[in-house]
């Protein structure tokens, strides 16, 4: 008896000869970037170093478009990025040793951020692993072991005929949801001998769904169609999984007011009559889903900053649908439903029953009103008025990149995004750094719009380098550094705590003219002319720095008494 997948098994003539006569002059390399072609990859990004020549050897024999950073952490953050752009895995190709650790922190915000991140990195030859001390270059007694507590999955090969597996199920790992980092290992001799193995063609590595148990969301239904009060809480597992639809077909048919985390930023209509925004640092808003009856949390663990630092104490019952099985009832008792967050909605949305609730919408209302009241109270106009700028002068469907700033807290709050997976930040695992490069990564999955990088100078020293790449590649990205002379928020932080700042403050280069001299344009700014500028470097093709001197203050917190 013969099956239809048999047949489909069956290779054509054409596929026998080609297999039994592959091109001459390939190695393991040419197996890595087949392999990464044969899954749908285009774009790479990296470093080379000198275990990991085969690989960069065998780029140039494919059509794969390589991306070259100057630094392997910004490497990391450019393929995080592109992960977030496009939701493919995005192949990240680096050394051995240092050039490896080098990109942990960018592995870890990609993990924190559930960017999937495909790293493939190489090893000393196959006879010094073991974890002897062999006194090889770059030489680690386990280098894997300094990313399994970083990374989703780890990935081992020794053998070349291993490369096209192990690669494909580390593609399926890091798109499976929750997406992540995955790290691959492959040793110098594997790489670099020749191979008889047949040219990689299409390789099957489709990620499998996270699915709701039914039983889970019928009670779910049941406690939703019933509140008084409901609430929902969007996080970054809503943009992450296209469910920004299903969101606000499921709040405007339970009638439920909607906050988006900072990883969420954009999953709901900022001006939606529903629209609590993003004010989750804000005790006006905490006291309102504590006194909601019931809180749907979607794609979210619920973790400090979407907490307002865990003074959040829900007093409703908590329905929680989260793809990451480590975050379910992580920090409240909840009714946990282990779900993508798309097929969680899309199972509420066929069970719910429609709610009319008369008040909802003023209670949105009157909240705003007293948040716009609280930071009004607070004399901040230059912090408001350099944001308003910033969104009037960035096109509606560009996106930006934030890195860890003073001017990217006020964005988590009081920036509309103006649609998902359009406002991205470091705020998963918090390092500095990740703006400009990320935005750099956006550029090249999508040339069609100009991309926005937002730094503070202490930022934009780690990723100075990249302006190397920004030009050799001919970028869309404009960055906006905000020169205040140091770490503006540590500053802040230890003034309000000790009275005074140490190790704040930093000598300034002159961000302009160190543009200009990797050939990108610069112009310094002031709040008063931002929009126009800020407006200019954006239309213009290619990348281009906007300095603006200021020193920005944080609206009070009102976590801390």
């Amino acid at each position: 008896m013969t099956h239809d997948h048999d047949l489909e098994l069956r290779p054509t003539a054409a596929q026998t000869e080609a297999a039994l006569n592959p091109p001459p002059g390939r190695n393991g390399g040419d197996l890595v970037v087949e392999t990464l072609a044969g899954l749908g990859a285009t774009t790479v990004f990296g470093l080379p170093g000198q275990h990991a020549l085969g690989m960069f050897d065998a780029l140039r024999r494919s059509d794969l478009r390589y991306i070259g950073l100057r630094v392997e952490n910004n490497a990391g953050f450019a393929a995080d990025a592109y992960g977030r752009i496009t939701g493919e895995a995005a192949p990240l190709l680096l050394s051995t040793g240092p050039g490896a650790l080098t990109s942990l922190a960018a592995l870890q915000e990609a993990r924190a951020a559930s960017a999937p991140v495909l790293a493939i990195s190489s090893q000393i030859p196959t006879a010094g692993l073991g974890g002897g001390r062999h006194g090889y270059l770059h030489e680690l007694p386990d280098q894997s072991a300094s990313f399994r507590g970083v990374v989703k999955s780890v990935h081992t090969v020794r053998a070349q005929s291993q490369i096209p597996s192990a690669i494909a199920e580390a593609w399926k790992s890091a798109l499976t949801a929750p997406h992540g980092p995955v790290w691959v290992e492959i040793p110098q001799d594997v790489l670099l001998a020749p191979t008889l193995l047949p040219v990689v063609t299409a390789v099957d590595a489709t990620p499998e769904d996270v699915l709701p148990r039914p039983e889970l969301t019928a009670v779910a239904a049941d406690l939703l169609s019933r509140a008084a009060r409901p609430a929902i809480i969007a996080g970054g597992g809503v943009v992450r999984s296209d469910a920004s639809k299903k969101l606000r077909q499921l709040a405007e048919k339970l009638r439920a007011p909607v906050v988006t985390t900072p990883g969420g930023k954009g999953a709901f209509p900022w001006t939606h009559p529903l629209s609590l925004q993003s004010w989750l640092e804000d005790r006006h808003t905490t006291d309102f889903l504590e006194d909601a009856d019931v809180v749907l949390v979607v794609g979210s663990g619920l973790g400090e900053l979407s907490s307002n630092y865990h003074t959040f104490k829900p007093r409703g019952r908590v329905i929680q649908i989260e793809a990451d099985l480590g975050k379910l009832e992580s920090n409240h008792p909840a009714l946990g439903i282990h779900a993508d967050a798309w097929h969680g909605l899309q199972a509420l949305l066929e069970t719910v029953t429609e709610r009319a609730d008369p008040t909802a919408e003023g209670r949105v209302a009157e909240l705003l009103g007293r948040v716009r009241e609280r930071i009004a109270a607070q004399e901040l106009t230059l912090e408001q008025g350099v944001l308003e700028s910033v969104r009037r002068a960035l096109p509606a469907n560009s996106p930006s990149f934030w890195d860890m700033t003073i001017l990217a807290y006020w964005a988590w709050s009081a920036f509309d995004a103006k649609g998902p997976n359009h406002l991205h930040s470091a705020q998963g695992a918090g390092g500095l750094g990740y703006g400009f490069p990320a935005a750099l990564g956006a550029a090249a999955a999508d040339p069609t719009r100009p991309v926005l990088a937002v730094s503070g100078d202490g930022g934009a020293l780690y990723s100075i380098a990249e302006l190397a790449t920004a030009k050799q590649y001919d970028l869309n990205v404009t960055w906006l550094i905000v020169d205040d002379g140091g770490y503006g928020i540590l500053r802040e932080y230890m003034t309000d705590t000790f009275g005074e700042a140490t190790a704040t403050e930093l000598t300034r280069p002159d961000y302009v003219a160190l543009a200009e001299s990797f050939g990108v344009r610069g112009v310094r700014t002031s709040p008063e002319a931002l929009e126009e500028d800020l407006a200019k470097s954006l239309a213009a093709p290619g990348p281009s720095v906007v300095v603006l001197p200021a020193v920005l203050r944080m609206f009070a917190a009102t976590h801390l008494g």
